[in-house]
């Protein structure tokens, strides 16, 4: 049955579904606060008919659409996060109303952009906005809101490369793609937007190149499921499975290109459901715990969640030529906040943080460069995940961006900000640098998660054959231009110490005298040493003893050594059996 309106408006506070929706004439349909599902089409008749979505209500409409009509508008609000100098990411949710015909119909500006005219916050019955203005000047104001066309574009592929389009306040974007739009001063970066104009709805198409990125994003007056969108049968074999989000670092006031300072943070999600968020990079603190603001530094605390909310745009990246889809299938009402649903901004919850499920492991560091900037990189466990690359649980870090921290998969040429393995304590998952410049780098943990209580986490120096427990301390070092691919890897053992053969322990004493600072072994069977060696709790070797003659007992020194809790370690000649002890140093002054 179609529900029609035609003189009256209708307030709507509860879910509500209706098989078909016409509104005619000067009526009106206002939702607060909740979801309207249509199971077919939507038919805003005349110019002055119009449905009103407020208070996080959203609009839905099931798969078996053709098409929606009318000159009449939907209208809904969002929030832009930047100020005049800095990009947000769009993608409309309505089309023009030039003409009353069937299906969608593109973006334009000065058809589809409104300014809410209202006073203090915005309440029930906010219906009043007046077509947003434009400026061909380099700053957009905020009351009236006025915005600058200058900065307004869209990326999409082309035959040879991907290149950015001005399309201003007149030009045309088809549903589905994505566009570039600045700020507003005098809006503290939270800009308030009126979309108005006939409600995208049904599968709605974009074309990918290989190797190419495409600005697109979430094309409706609802939330997207980006899971359903990432692992949607023809998406899944176009794109690489994760979705970028642009962020322009804030406290740049330039619109010289070339003083930009930004980058891309990541999201992807598996099938079941799990996403898993990259931050762009973000500001370091100075020595004297002042923050950074030199470097290629961002914003850290900016995030999305699994269901991308309505306005939102994003960038992906082709894996093959073709066209995918954003359908209502992908759609579902979720509302704004926490960290399920959030447009590109500070987040109340880090997704950094998510509840992971008990059969997941992961951890996350942080890499510091220059104390200018940091990058993070996820690792992941869990027993679907593979030694290939594995869609939805892995990313792939954004092509055209030169990221100097990374992981890589065996055979894979793409370098990963995500990377997941079966979990095996034996495991040696290679870290890769690649540094246009000499650097100091740090190295640290930002969070684990469904670790066992004690499990350490070592970076190991592969050429200096050196263990650092980052559980315990950070890794810091100046590294010199180039890539170093073979020299550092993470181990959730040290091999130096932990990986030893054990053997009847009375063959041995091991013991520490700190009244003389000796360590003594006794050595009562008068086993063949091979050799001795001390480590300090970093892993790193302080002390080292070859060919020992063979005796029962043997001193060495350790005055030298600070006070502290070390590793003995013992290697036989014969059957190559070893043996370690813990040791405490506390030389008498």
């Amino acid at each position: 049955m179609k529900t029609y309106f035609k003189y009256a408006f209708l307030l709507l506070f509860i879910n509500t579904a209706f098989s078909q929706l016409t509104v005619r004439n000067s009526a009106y349909i206002y939702v607060t606060d909740e979801v309207v599902f249509v199971e077919d089409d939507v038919s805003l008749k005349e110019s002055n008919s119009m449905f009103y979505l407020r208070d996080d209500a959203q609009l839905i409409q099931g798969t078996g659409t053709t098409g929606n009509s009318g000159i009449g508008k939907l209208s809904v609000f969002q929030n832009g996060t930047v100020d005049n100098y800095a990009y947000n990411y769009w993608c409309s949710p309505v089309g023009n109303t030039d003409a009353d015909a069937l299906g969608n119909s593109a973006y334009r500006g000065n058809n589809n952009m409104f300014d809410w005219t209202g006073s203090g916050t915005p309440s029930l019955h906010q219906i009043t906005s007046t077509a947003a203005a434009f400026t061909f000047g380099y700053d957009g104001s905020n009351s009236p809101l006025t915005i600058s066309q200058r900065w307004i574009y869209s990326y999409n592929p082309g035959t040879d490369y991907s290149d950015w389009d001005h399309i201003g306040a007149t030009g045309n974007l088809d549903a589905g793609y994505g566009f570039s739009m600045k700020g507003t001063s005098g809006s503290s970066m939270n800009q308030l937007y009126d979309f108005r104009g006939k409600p995208n709805s049904g599968d709605i198409p974009t074309e990918v190149l290989s190797g190419q990125n495409t600005l697109v994003g979430n094309p409706y007056p609802s939330a997207l499921d980006a899971r359903d969108y990432i692992h949607d049968a023809t998406n899944s074999t176009l794109i690489n499975g994760s979705l970028y989000f642009w962020e322009h670092d804030p406290s740049v006031d330039s619109h010289n290109v070339a003083d930009y300072i930004g980058g891309y943070a990541s999201l992807t999600v598996t099938s079941g459901g799990l996403a898993t968020f990259v931050p762009a990079t973000f500001d370091t603190y100075n020595s004297d715990g002042s923050m950074n603001t030199t470097g290629s530094s961002s914003v850290s605390s900016k995030t999305v969640g699994r269901y991308i909310p309505i306005g939102q745009g994003f960038m992906v990246e082709g894996i093959g030529n073709g066209t995918i889809y954003a359908r209502n299938s992908h759609r579902n009402h979720e509302k704004p906040g926490g960290s399920n649903s959030i447009f590109f901004k500070d987040g109340s919850s880090n997704t950094n943080s998510e509840d992971l499920p008990e059969d997941y492991k992961r951890f996350r560091l942080n890499i510091d460069l220059n104390d200018s900037k940091t990058t993070q990189v996820v690792q992941t466990f869990h027993d679907t995940a593979t030694d290939g690359f594995d869609y939805g649980l892995e990313i792939k870090q954004p092509i055209d961006e030169n990221y100097e921290v990374y992981f890589q998969n065996d055979g894979e040429d793409s370098r990963l900000s995500a990377q997941a393995f079966k979990f095996d304590s034996d495991i040696r998952i290679p870290l890769y640098f690649d540094l246009p410049t000499q650097k100091t780098v740090r190295v640290r943990i930002h969070d684990v998660q469904n670790f066992d209580d004690g499990q350490d986490i070592f970076l190991h120096d592969i050429e200096d054959d050196v263990y650092y427990n980052l559980i315990d301390l950070n890794f810091e070092t100046t590294m010199e231009s180039g890539s170093s691919n073979s020299r550092y890897e993470l181990t959730f053992k040290n091999f130096n110490i932990l990986d030893v053969t054990e053997f009847d322990s009375s063959d041995f004493s091991i013991l520490q005298n700190n009244n003389t600072a000796n360590l003594t072994v006794l050595n009562p069977s008068s086993l063949e040493i091979k050799e001795l060696s001390i480590y300090d709790i970093s892993g790193k070797r302080v002390l080292r003893e070859v060919n020992l003659s063979n005796k029962s007992r043997y001193e060495f020194s350790t005055r030298n050594l600070s006070d502290g809790t070390y590793i003995a370690k013992i290697n036989l000649d014969k059957n190559n059996k070893a043996i370690n002890k813990k040791i405490i140093i506390n030389n008498k002054k």
